[in-house]
């Protein structure tokens, strides 16, 4: 069969997740296997989200209600539910963002070293991924600034950035967005921004949407929220652009489960912080060992750590997955040298350090 489709989607390097424990396990025929790759939260979900998921599981047979979780989060927020975008994952609502906002010929603007689903979305949508380098491991938002041209539509910023852990500060962002064209969405990710410690630097976007400029925020449960496997995002916009999204939005996007239990666990503050207060803890923890170590490593104002090993990283990698420690190589994200660790409990914390030394 011959199929015809968009030859730009050759171009396109397929996303590549954290292998699952079950697959290692099954592999390499070994038991409790630690998986620390794909920054999710070790600690789980709130114990209301779990009573939530329970007492919807009687009502499966119903479509999903999905404005109570809007409402919740606009409430949270102080914004108006018509500027929130429900997701399937933040994922999605940046997926929307390019089928909304980009054509052939126009351009988006990255980080070299971030999230790779950028270039994917970018790509699908046959627009082109403008990638501008880091510095000192930090978004360099001048020089991404200094990338605009005609054709850019979409600018992409990760705070806190991944890889790396690091963030962009409020004052850099407000000397950034004056000069920014008003056609020109910029689209902040933040999906790490719970665990940030320097809260009082580090970029908000939501007051920018508040004064008007073309910005979005998009966050997810996927992280401090403990709901990965439930795949809930949303983002905070500017109405008008909202109900675009809205308009192309698949129907019942975000499944019952994930809705029900994603509004649970924002009455839970407390198990929030727990889950904050755990991950910082055991960041220091690993960190005074990899100094013990003389391991290079980067500091982080997210859920994981950047780790410059200064060996291969994807041979590290396959010989760590022998002990029973899934990490990742950061080869792909053009680091060959360096791996990233999310930051699990004590036990799981204790197993890749162990490992760690005898890989090395």
């Amino acid at each position: 069969m011959k199929i015809e489709y968009k030859k730009n989607l050759l171009s396109i390097a397929p996303y590549v997740p954290g292998k699952p424990i079950k697959e290692v396990e099954k592999e390499y025929g070994i038991k409790n296997v630690v998986k620390l790759a794909s920054n999710e939260s070790s600690i789980g979900m709130s114990p209301k989200a779990l009573e939530a998921l329970k007492k919807s599981l009687v009502s499966l047979n119903r479509y999903p209600e999905q404005v109570r979780l809007s409402e919740k989060i606009a409430q949270k927020y102080n914004v108006s539910s018509e500027n929130i975008v429900l997701g399937n994952g933040s994922d999605e609502i940046l997926k929307m963002f390019a089928e909304v906002l980009l054509s052939e010929k126009d351009e988006a603007v990255m980080s070299a070293h971030s999230f790779g689903m950028y270039d994917i979305i970018v790509k699908s949508a046959g627009a082109s991924s403008i990638f501008v380098p880091l510095n000192n491991f930090k978004t360099d938002i001048e020089a991404i600034k200094k990338s605009i041209t005609s054709a850019t539509k979409i600018i992409f910023l990760t705070n806190p950035n991944n890889p790396t852990g690091a963030i962009i500060s409020d004052k850099e962002f407000e000397n950034f967005i004056k000069d920014i064209p008003k056609n020109i969405l910029v689209i902040i990710d933040e999906a790490y921004i719970e665990f940030v410690r320097d809260k009082i630097y580090i970029l908000d976007g939501l007051p920018y949407i508040k004064k008007g400029y073309f910005v979005a925020v998009t966050r997810t449960f996927s992280k401090a929220y403990g709901l990965a496997g439930l795949r809930i995002g949303y983002s905070i916009m500017p109405e008008e652009l909202a109900s675009l999204l809205n308009r192309i939005r698949l129907p019942f996007n975000v499944n019952s489960l994930g809705g029900e239990a994603a509004s649970a666990a924002l009455d839970d503050e407390d198990f929030l912080n727990k889950t904050v207060l755990s991950t910082h803890k055991e960041i220091d923890f690993i960190s005074e060992k990899l100094n013990e170590m003389k391991i290079e490593y980067l500091p982080t104002q997210a859920n994981f750590l950047f780790i410059n090993i200064k060996k291969n990283a994807d041979k590290v990698f396959k010989e760590m997955l022998k002990l029973g420690v899934i990490i990742r190589s950061m080869k792909s994200y053009g680091y060959p040298e360096a791996i990233r660790v999310t930051i699990g409990t004590r036990e799981e914390n204790l197993k890749f350090l162990e490992a760690l030394k005898k890989v090395l």
